[in-house]
């Protein structure tokens, strides 16, 4: 398995709060939203590259699949890092704020489960909170794992639907049922949310994701992206881990 001290040594409550307490500015301040994400997910993909490799993450070519309006963007090429961004909604790619548009970097609308990039043709491909989000989640993983070198690192990051932020806007209705919230957010609000169970967002378990990583035998570290250190172990307890996890990372290194 991966060694994942340096993540671990950042993995400190007073950062899960941090980032937990952003997370109700999603769509009202993005800004406030998608910046601290983005500067810890560079510091956690940086943590892995790290660990697996020894080297730093500068000058590595990185595609992030589902990548958004470009906060990932900005924050990875201020990093040193030759970023590609694939995104299906042109609609995300433009929706950033306008200091965002000075980055740098290459963007290609394309789907996340038919990447057009050849073999391992990048040295670590992310996708951070989209596999909810696709029909097909572990096509998507699939598709990571292909375009990834051998000894280059695959991070896919998920959200699980049983966990508190599944429901995403919906809030905790999910547990209702997903067609069940999407119909109550519609009446409340007077439209369909964002994140529309059955169309734009998915139930995916942590069950199935670690199985998925698993049978590839790529699998070397699976951790929940928002905890402490200490509750990383919540991983590992079945049926508990559908409800504690809330985000699931899996990290894969292909052979």
């Amino acid at each position: 398995m991966l060694a994942t001290d340096l993540l671990a040594r950042r993995a400190t409550l007073s950062r899960s709060l941090r980032l937990l307490s952003s997370f109700r500015f999603e769509q009202s301040d993005p800004d406030r939203f998608y910046g601290p994400l983005a500067a810890d997910t560079v510091a956690m993909v940086d943590d892995l590259w790290r660990a697996g490799t020894g080297g730093a993450l500068r000058g590595v070519r990185l595609l992030d699949v589902g990548g958004g309006p470009g906060y990932f963007a900005s924050a990875f090429v201020d990093a040193g890092v030759r970023y590609i961004g694939v995104e299906p909604d042109p609609r995300e790619m433009h929706a950033a704020a306008p200091r965002t548009h000075s980055r740098v970097g290459t963007f290609v609308r394309a789907s996340g489960t038919a990447l057009p990039f050849a073999d391992a043709s990048v040295d670590v491909c992310l996708s951070s909170n989209v596999a909810e989000h696709v029909p097909e989640p572990w096509r998507l993983g699939a598709e990571m794992l292909r375009v990834t070198r051998p000894g280059g690192l695959v991070v896919l990051s998920y959200t699980v639907w049983l966990g508190p932020f599944g429901g995403h806007e919906m809030g905790m209705t999910h547990y209702l049922g997903g067609h069940r919230a999407a119909q109550r957010y519609t009446r409340k609000h007077g439209h369909r949310p964002k994140n529309d169970y059955g169309s734009s967002l998915f139930a995916v378990s942590a069950r199935d994701g670690l199985r998925w990583a698993a049978s590839t035998g790529a699998l070397v570290a699976a951790f929940p992206r928002y905890h402490p250190r200490w509750a990383w172990a919540v991983t590992k307890v079945p049926g508990l881990r559908e409800f504690a996890v809330s985000n699931l990372v899996l990290v894969l290194r292909p052979r």
